[in-house]
C-alpha cells in the first residue's frame, strides 16, 4: 500500500491538546475529519481518529487494536484489571456477572432506587423554583444511585465521590503532573482501604447488592480475590457515575434550547428515549476511547505504527456526515438514529463504544436517565436557563457542563397530612437490618 504522511493542520487549525480545542472541540471536528482525519500529536506520540468508519473499525477489530493501554491508564487506580482488559472466557464470565447486576429484577429494583434518590434530592429545590442541574442534583444523584446498586453506605457518599473524582481524573487525563498523579493514586488507595472491610463483611453475610454478587461469584471454579472484586467495584463506580450527571444536564440543555422538541416530549413521553439517544450522539459524555495498535496498520494511506496509542474521537465520529444527516443539529426525530437499537451493540452512534467492550452499563444508563428525566419534566414547568448564567463545558476525554442553573415554576410544598407519632425514649433500639447496613 502506498504510504502517506499525516496532513498538516489546516490553515487556522489547532492541535487536539491545545486549550482552544478543549474550550470547544465541536467547532474543530469538521476540519479534523476533512483535512486531518488521522491526526498525530507528537508531544504524546499518539494518533487521533475522527471519522465514523475509522473509529468503528478500531473499536471492533480487537486483534489489531487492543485495550493494553489501560494497563497504564486505568489499572494503577482501579487496583487491578478491569473488564475492558479481559478477553476470552474470563471476559465472558465476569462481564455476565456485572450485566446481571443491571438487568432483569435487579434493574427493576434499581429503578425504584433511582426514583427514591431523585425525589429526595429534588425536594429542597422544588419550592424555590431554581436548581443547578449539575451541582445541586446530577452529581450527587449519580453517586447515590451507584452506591445503591453496589450496596455501599450512602452516608459516605461525599468521601466516595471525592475518591472517585481522583480515580476518574487519572483515567481521563491525557497528561498528569507528578503531584496530581500522586493525589489520584492516594484516592485509589483510600477507596480500596474503605472497600476491603465491606468485601470481607459481604463474604460472611451476603445480600442482594452487586458487591455481594461479586464476592460470591467464581471464575474457573475459584472465588475472585479481594483485588479482583475491588477492581470490578471501581469499574462499575466509574462507568455508572461518571457519565450520568453529564448526560442528564446535556439532555435538558438541548431540550430547552429547542422548545418545539421539548414541547413534543412533554406531549408524548414515548419520545424521551429518542431525546436521550440523540443527546448521546450529539454530545457524548465520553469523548475519547484509547486503544493500542498491535501491528502496523493504515487509514487512508497513513500508517499508524505497531505499539502506537490510538484515540477514538467519539464526539467527532458521531457528527460525521457520512454517518448522520445534518450531524451538528439536535433532532430527536432523525430517521438515521435508530432509537430502538441506540442502547445496544447495534447502535449507529458510538457513545457506548462498540464491539466486545461496549459499555456494560448501557441498559442501566438508559433506565437511569429516562426515569429521572420523566420525573423532572412534569415538575420543572416552564423550565428555562437562569438569566446571566454563562454556559461552559470542560473536558477533553470526558466532557460535560460545569453547571446548568435552571429556573422553573415553583412547586408548592404539600401540607403534612398527619403528625408522626414520637417514639418513646425508653424503647430499646433494634440492631440495623442487613438492608439498612448496605444503604
Amino acid at each position: 500500500m502506498p504510504e502517506s504522511v499525516p496532513v498538516p493542520l489546516a490553515a487556522g487549525g489547532v492541535g487536539v491538546l491545545s486549550e482552544e480545542f478543549e474550550a470547544d472541540p465541536y467547532r474543530h471536528f469538521a476540519r479534523l475529519r476533512e483535512h486531518d482525519p488521522v491526526h498525530h500529536e507528537p508531544s504524546i506520540d499518539s494518533w487521533f481518529l475522527s471519522r465514523h468508519a475509522d473509529v468503528r473499525r478500531v473499536l471492533t477489530d480487537h486483534d489489531t487494536f487492543s485495550t493494553a493501554t489501560l494497563q497504564e491508564r486505568a489499572e494503577p487506580v482501579m487496583r487491578g484489571r478491569v473488564l475492558a482488559q479481559m478477553t476470552g472466557a474470563e471476559h465472558t464470565a465476569k462481564r455476565k456477572i456485572v450485566v446481571r447486576g443491571f438487568t432483569g429484577r435487579a434493574l427493576q429494583d434499581q429503578v425504584r432506587a433511582i426514583r427514591s434518590n431523585a425525589a429526595e434530592l429534588l425536594a429542597p429545590f422544588l419550592p424555590l423554583g431554581r436548581i443547578d442541574l449539575v451541582n445541586d442534583f446530577g452529581r450527587p444523584f449519580a453517586v447515590h444511585v451507584t452506591l445503591d446498586v453496589l450496596g455501599l453506605d450512602k452516608r459516605d457518599w461525599r468521601r466516595i465521590a471525592a475518591w472517585h473524582h481522583g480515580i476518574a481524573e487519572f483515567i481521563t487525563s491525557i497528561t498528569l503532573t507528578p503531584e496530581r498523579r500522586r493525589h489520584c493514586l492516594d484516592c485509589a488507595e483510600q477507596l480500596e482501604a474503605y472497600l476491603l472491610p465491606v468485601i470481607e463483611e459481604r463474604r460472611r453475610d451476603p445480600g442482594e447488592d452487586l458487591v455481594s454478587r461479586l464476592c460470591a461469584a467464581e471464575f474457573d471454579g475459584v472465588a475472585m480475590s479481594d483485588r479482583d472484586v475491588t477492581a470490578l467495584i471501581l469499574n462499575v463506580l466509574v462507568a455508572a457515575a461518571e457519565p450520568a450527571d453529564k448526560t442528564l444536564a446535556l439532555l435538558f440543555k438541548h431540550l430547552i434550547d429547542h422548545p418545539a422538541q421539548l414541547a413534543a416530549v412533554r406531549r408524548d413521553p414515548d419520545l424521551l428515549p429518542a431525546a436521550v439517544a440523540e443527546t448521546l450522539r450529539l454530545t457524548p459524555p465520553v469523548q475519547l476511547i484509547p486503544r493500542r495498535a498491535e501491528r502496523d496498520t493504515h487509514f487512508g494511506g497513513i500508517r499508524v505504527p505497531a505499539g502506537a496509542t490510538v484515540f477514538c474521537m467519539i464526539g467527532a465520529a458521531n457528527r460525521d456526515p457520512d454517518a448522520f444527516t445534518a450531524p451538528d443539529t439536535f433532532d430527536l426525530h432523525r430517521p438515521d438514529l435508530g432509537t430502538a437499537r441506540s442502547f445496544t451493540a447495534a447502535a449507529q452512534h458510538l457513545a457506548f463504544g462498540s464491539g466486545l467492550h461496549q459499555c456494560v452499563g448501557a441498559a442501566f444508563a438508559r433506565a437511569e436517565i429516562e426515569t429521572v428525566a420523566a420525573m423532572l419534566l412534569p415538575l420543572l414547568d416552564g423550565v428555562r436557563h437562569s438569566p446571566d448564567a454563562a454556559y461552559r463545558e470542560t473536558g477533553l476525554y470526558t466532557r460535560g457542563p460545569v453547571a446548568l442553573p435552571l429556573e422553573f415554576t415553583p412547586v408548592p410544598t404539600p401540607a403534612p397530612t398527619s403528625v408522626p407519632t414520637p417514639v418513646p425514649a425508653s424503647l430499646p433500639t433494634r440492631p440495623p437490618t442487613h438492608e439498612a447496613r448496605t444503604r
